[in-house]
């Protein structure tokens, strides 16, 4: 398939659809269409996201031909790793295509020598220090608020979350313009925020791959990976900085009652929080192991913050979608560089309903 043309082509031969069924499922005019296939005149660049998005490939695959490694990856991988995969291809494609309309992601990374030097853990402790300065030239703490706005508010890196169930914890794709941040719906809202903190020490390291998998991220095999070692460096020090964890500690006499309330405090599971303080030797080897066998409602119990934690649960079992692509996608539709059919497909709805939103909204004199 040597052109543009061919690859619809053959898009249109899998679909079993005529070529006008086919312009008519994607918003195509049907005449303007059947002239870019025989090459009377080209593809825009709009035709070009409406059929990719619709047909879910890449803008790569229609403009090159070439297969983005994460679609490989998720053609190549099984069980529910294949379908974080998938779904991360699907967010990426659909980034790649708001890249071509002139919506790139807006990548803020922290440093392009911070991980260079020194050891891997040292080198995630460093990307961690200038990702917290990061955070507070915006005013923000990361204890408080939603980490993935925050993230998404900070770095520029789109976080999703999917009901992906046990056996996969997260990945982090680069690529295609795209910088994702996948996670797994979880009822250890501890677990997963240490995860999202994981996957963006893989981004902001800039790892040498297009897509970092993490089935699970405390697999203690995978402490032998340097880019693991970094990525949970990175997690610890950006959820637990030194200097303001020595502060709480000090404020208080640490015992199950006040180290629970901290777990709580920095939204933390027992265990990372007792290793952070063991590396910075508050506390030994035995603290250490007495604390870390706590879990995370019963620190919730002793800190009397249960229905603080139920809170943080239901809101890490729900689904959520991107938010800086959500945004942007609006945000194409609204200017006339797209048509509403990939927005109503990203938030899941009937475009029929969703543009039926819009003229009632715009007919009461409010904002969709």
């Amino acid at each position: 398939m040597s052109s543009i043309s061919d690859r619809v082509r053959s898009l249109i031969e899998k679909s079993g659809l005529s070529v006008h069924d086919f312009a008519d499922q994607a918003d195509l005019d049907a005449e303007q269409f059947s002239e870019c296939l025989s090459g009377a005149s080209p593809f825009s660049t709009v035709d070009l996201a409406v059929i990719a998005d619709e047909f879910h490939v890449s803008m790569e695959w229609l403009l090159t031909g070439a297969e983005p490694p994460l679609t490989v990856a998720a053609r190549t991988t099984t069980g529910k790793a294949a379908e974080a995969l998938a779904a991360a291809r699907d967010y990426v494609a659909r980034r790649a295509g708001l890249d071509k309309l002139g919506y790139p992601q807006p990548w803020t990374p922290v440093s392009p020598t911070a991980s260079s030097g020194g050891t891997y853990a040292e080198q995630g402790e460093t990307l961690a220090k200038l990702a917290r300065r990061a955070v507070e030239r915006q005013g923000r703490l990361v204890n408080q608020g939603g980490l993935p706005e925050l993230i998404e508010a900070v770095f520029g890196a789109d976080v999703a979350v999917e009901p992906l169930g046990d056996g996969f914890d997260g990945l982090a794709a680069m690529g295609q313009g795209a910088k994702l941040i996948l996670l797994s719906t979880a009822s250890n809202p501890a677990r997963q925020r240490f995860t999202l903190a994981h996957e963006l020490g893989h981004l902001l390291a800039d790892d040498d791959q297009d897509v970092h998998l993490d089935r699970d991220i405390f697999d203690r095999a995978q402490k032998t990976d340097p880019s693991e070692q970094r990525a949970n460096a990175f997690a610890s020090v950006f959820l637990l900085p030194e200097q303001t964890l020595r502060e709480a500690v000090g404020a208080v006499r640490l015992t199950r009652e006040s180290f629970a309330a901290l777990c709580c405090d920095f939204m933390v599971s027992p265990a990372t929080l007792a290793y952070r303080l063991l590396k910075l030797r508050v506390i030994d080897a035995g603290a250490c192991d007495y604390y870390k066998r706590m879990t995370v409602r019963e620190a919730a119990v002793v800190a009397d913050r249960v229905e603080e934690l139920d809170r943080k649960v239901a809101a890490s079992e729900e689904k959520r979608l991107p938010g800086l692509l959500v945004r942007d996608t609006r945000a194409a539709y609204e200017a006339g560089k797209a048509t509403l059919r990939p927005y109503a497909s990203l938030l899941g709805v009937d475009v029929d309903e969703l543009r039926d939103q819009f003229v009632s909204e715009q007919d009461n004199g409010g904002a969709a």
